[in-house]
């Protein structure tokens, strides 16, 4: 029982280093942008990136800021089963939103979330996907797809039979309703932005 404790913590740090890797900035840097902390919302991750005009840039961020989620959750399940994915995905998901490197100021999560749920059971995860690519169709608003695909995710991982994770995302989407308060101020107010505006 020690060794697993112990093991389970080993994955909650490593997972926080990992999301802690601020991937929004590093590409945007790349991409000529500067620093994306000075761009648009201020915000490190792939939507502000993508505001930049950088549109290869934004993808990287995505698929890079999903990926050390994915990363941490395996590595956690690999060190101590069930038990260091759900902290190996905790640590990813705080390393991102409060990283060391950038005084604790990091993303919003939507990226790292979905990168969770899909490492976590991979069918769950695409309905998480699908949920936001939903949202988006419709409504047109990043923010509010973001928010219903982070509201219904531990539902989904709940009737699938996992509760453990479903207990770990819904931690996760009120976190993710914590970081998007200001988005939310602006949805009340019919002011948050459309999809490419």
């Amino acid at each position: 029982m020690g060794s697993i404790i112990g093991f389970a913590v080993a994955a909650l740090v490593i997972g926080y280093f990992l999301g802690s890797i601020p991937f929004g900035l590093i590409f945007a840097q790349m991409a000529g942008v500067g620093d994306i902390r000075k761009t648009g919302s201020g915000n490190i991750g792939a939507t502000n990136v993508l505001r930049s005009g950088k549109r290869w840039a934004a993808a990287a961020t995505l698929l890079f800021d999903g990926g050390k989620g994915a990363v941490a959750v395996l590595a956690g399940l690999y060190l101590a089963g069930d038990v260091g994915a759900i902290y190996g995905g905790l640590g990813a998901f705080l390393g991102h939103l409060y990283p060391v490197w950038l005084k604790f100021k990091g993303g919003k999560g939507v990226a790292t979330f979905l990168g969770i749920a899909l490492a976590l059971f991979w069918p769950v995860g695409v309905a998480t996907c699908a949920t936001w690519l939903a949202g988006a169709r419709l409504f047109r608003v990043s923010s509010l797809s973001a928010l219903i695909a982070a509201a219904l995710t531990p539902a989904y991982f709940y009737f699938a039979g996992l509760p453990l994770y479903a207990a770990l995302m819904a931690g996760l989407a009120v976190l993710i309703f914590y970081t998007h308060r200001a988005n939310i101020r602006r949805l009340l107010k019919g002011q948050e932005p459309k999809i490419g505006k």
